[in-house]
């Protein structure tokens, strides 16, 4: 059956002028800072985007006009050319064209003909020549009527910032509508009712206070057996208050779930035309695909849907030009069926989970690696001393691609910085990435159902009150001071088998001395009260005073003038009335780790062995957070280090390198670290290279175990001290 790309005009409308308007407002900006690199980014993203949807949906005029303007913006980034008022101008011209098209799609007119002009002035831009604005603004699109041609010849003024884009006055003459079931509006009806009904009963507990106030008047001089009727009155105020607060508490949560459901949308509107967006793409690279969709009937809050198409969009293309080889080497590598991508959506409490998966040759880790130099992105030396999950996490960075040429599809070095920016800034989720080399990758985003309300947990840190939101939450815990552990020039704490870097929340906020502090509870107690936060498998402990509360809040954002807060991702506002951030824990373990990475700079010469070359360390342990540390600890006396997260990718790495030392954990998945030893044992070049087992398992057993299966050294992760670690590690290496 052949799919109605007419029902998908209506939403790329509405995108589409969301992305002119915000070509104009960049215009304007750049106009006033013309080495404003973010901005040249932001617009750039706007007009790829564009490009890419009307592509989709076989809009050949937008897409044309998107693409000439994406090429002069691109110049623009890469520094091949230099902004000038003419140049302005003629990128005026462009996004006024772009405008005019976008408003004759929504009024359910053709598209005319390419405007040959502006195109040709775009494209002579675009290689740094000197084209004539004029001549670009010669001849305006060919539907245009006689009204509309002098608004289109005028250049949208850069010197009057205040004007407003015409997409943006378009925008205003086509509201948004929704449509609700009428048993949802009765609910919600209803409700209202339920409301008006509790806010009759507060109105009566005003005058029962009042009436309270005249008996404590009155009794001021009573006898006692008034005094004792005040005080009957007064329990039984309390207890009806507290009943009717609970009560309109959770009318207040129902009432608002109920409008939230009002405001859902199916993931269908998403992901509906991304078949044969895959398909087309496919055929236009000479590649044979199939793309599987489930979980589309799953539904999100229209805030989330709106700005998920971005982002999935730009993932879907990477992985039919990045992940998915052509067919010849498809079947040189013994991949005899079509490629294959799933997008896939399912729903984990109150997250949803959209993966996007493809069996194609996986994430290049050296391609990478090696990109990243060239562009000056990380050090060579650096290069080598990241782990395959943070090599991984440089595809983020904007600008970055390993693409080989620049193409209408890819290589220009824009999508993966969107998703990144999008999910976990703008949608307060998280982005994980898995790639087995010749497999595949999968790129998993996990949103909650809705931004309006979520779970904050509000802790106390100097005195002051902070806020973060439960999707980044552990656990909170108390530990006595005893437990942490001096690993790498950081405290550390073990938490089930797992390093956990410790780190005092004031300190990283940078919190000054005050004079006169708020009574924590916590000071009470013994131990330190520990706040366990996570970004995908990276976890940090963070030492706070006290727990103030833990309920849904609603977030608000924070306003226009501190938006480049990076650490603050919204505020809250607690019931005595006080604004309270909430910090972003991205952001927070990225500054831990930019720290950590200061810390190691510090290093001594690098330990060689007996010929001379640097010793090679490989380190085999499920948790991010452990396999860090004792790289850190091991890097700090000299050791070059391999990372591995489990016993197979261990393995692995260990038959395709040369390792001077092995340390490995015991409890990981795919393959434990008892059989990783054994496995080691039966390879010739293993056969007596030191092996140490460090793990959380302290039974005897398990010692006897280790040293069935051909282990040196036997280190206890409670036991764990890092000057034993490489004492043992160079008595073992002679």
């Amino acid at each position: 059956m052949a799919l109605d790309i007419k029902k998908f005009q209506a939403r790329f409308v509405e995108e589409a002028r969301d992305h002119v308007t915000r070509l104009g407002d960049g215009l304007d900006a750049l106009a006033r800072n013309p080495s404003d690199s973010e901005n040249i980014n932001s617009i750039f993203r706007s007009a790829h985007t564009i490009k890419g949807s009307s592509r989709m949906l076989k809009l050949i005029t937008i897409t044309d006009t998107a693409h000439q303007l994406e090429d002069v913006l691109g110049a623009l980034r890469e520094g091949s050319l230099a902004y000038s008022q003419e140049l302005g101008r003629l990128l005026y011209r462009g996004v006024d064209g772009l405008s005019a098209l976008v408003e004759k799609l929504a009024e359910g007119g053709e598209l005319p003909a390419v405007d040959e002009a502006l195109c040709k002035a775009l494209a002579l831009a675009a290689k740094g020549e000197n084209p004539s604005v004029q001549a670009a603004t010669a001849s305006p699109p060919e539907s245009c009527t006689a009204e509309e041609i002098p608004a289109l010849q005028t250049v949208a003024p850069a010197t009057e910032p205040g004007a407003t884009p015409p997409s943006v006055e378009s925008k205003l003459k086509a509201p948004d509508t929704v449509r609700v079931k009428m048993n949802k509006l009765d609910e919600l009806i209803n409700l209202m009712g339920e409301v008006i009904s509790s806010h009759a009963r507060s109105h009566q507990r005003l005058l029962d206070i009042r009436e309270i106030e005249l008996m404590d008047f009155a009794a001021a001089n009573a006898a006692e057996a008034d005094r004792t009727m005040l005080k009957t009155h007064l329990h039984r105020f309390a207890q009806t208050l507290r009943d009717d607060v609970l009560a309109q508490e959770l009318l207040m949560n129902e009432l608002h779930s109920k409008a939230l459901i009002m405001r859902m949308l199916p993931l269908s509107i998403v992901f509906d035309p991304v078949g044969r967006m895959v398909r087309e793409l496919a055929d236009s690279l000479g590649k044979d695909v199939e793309c599987i969709v489930s979980g589309s009937e799953i539904e999100l809050d229209r805030q989330l849907i709106d700005k998920l198409s971005d982002p999935v969009l730009h993932l879907l293309r990477n992985a039919v030009d990045h992940g998915i080889e052509p067919p010849a080497v498809r079947q040189t590598a013994g991949k005899c069926e079509p490629g294959r991508i799933t997008l896939s959506a399912r729903q984990d409490g109150g997250w949803v989970v959209i993966e996007i998966a493809d069996n194609g040759r996986g994430i290049p880790i050296e391609a990478i690696r090696e990109k990243a130099v060239r562009k000056g992105f990380v050090t060579e030396e650096k290069a080598e001393a990241l782990s395959e999950q943070e090599i991984i996490d440089l595809i983020f960075l904007p600008g970055f691609s390993t693409s080989p040429i620049i193409t209408g599809i890819s290589g220009r070095g824009v999508g993966m910085d969107v998703v990144k920016r999008c999910i976990v800034d703008d949608l307060q989720g998280v982005v994980n990435v898995e790639s087995r080399p010749g497999i595949g990758a999968t790129f998993a985003l996990r949103l909650p159902l809705s931004l309006a309300m979520m779970r904050v947990l509000l802790v106390e840190v100097g005195g002051i009150p902070f806020g973060f939101s439960a999707q980044y939450v552990t656990e909170l815990l108390r530990v006595p001071q005893s437990e942490l552990l001096n690993v790498a020039e950081r405290q550390a704490v073990i938490i089930r088998n797992e390093f956990v870097p410790v780190v005092p929340l004031e300190d990283m906020l940078r919190i000054p001395p005050q004079t006169i502090r708020k009574a924590s509870r916590s000071k009470k107690q013994e131990g330190l009260l520990l706040l366990v936060v996570h970004v995908r498998s990276d976890k940090l402990a963070f030492v706070v005073n006290d727990l103030l509360d833990e309920r849904d809040m609603v977030i608000k954002p924070l306003p226009e003038h501190m938006r480049r807060l990076t650490m603050v991702s919204g505020i809250v506002t607690t019931g005595k009335n006080e604004l309270v951030d909430i910090l972003h824990v991205p952001v927070l373990l990225e500054m831990s780790r930019s720290a950590r990475g200061e810390t190691s700079k510090h290093r001594v010469k690098t330990t060689q062995g007996m010929d001379g070359a640097p010793l090679r360390v490989l380190v085999v342990d499920d948790s991010l957070n452990t396999r860090e540390i004792e790289k850190d600890v091991l890097e700090a006396h000299g050791y070059l280090v391999t990372l591995a997260e489990d016993g197979l990718d261990g393995l692995r790495k260990a038959q395709s390198g040369d390792f001077d030392a092995v340390l490995t954990d015991v409890e990981m998945p795919n393959m434990d670290g008892f059989t990783l030893t054994e496995r080691l044992r039966g390879e010739d070049k293993y056969r007596d290279t030191p092996i140490i087992i460090i793990t959380s398992r302290e039974k005897e057993e398990d010692k006897r175990r280790g040293i069935q299966v051909g282990a040196d050294a036997y280190i206890v992760k409670g036991d764990f001290d890092q000057s034993n670690l490489v004492d043992i590690l160079r008595n073992l290496l002679g």
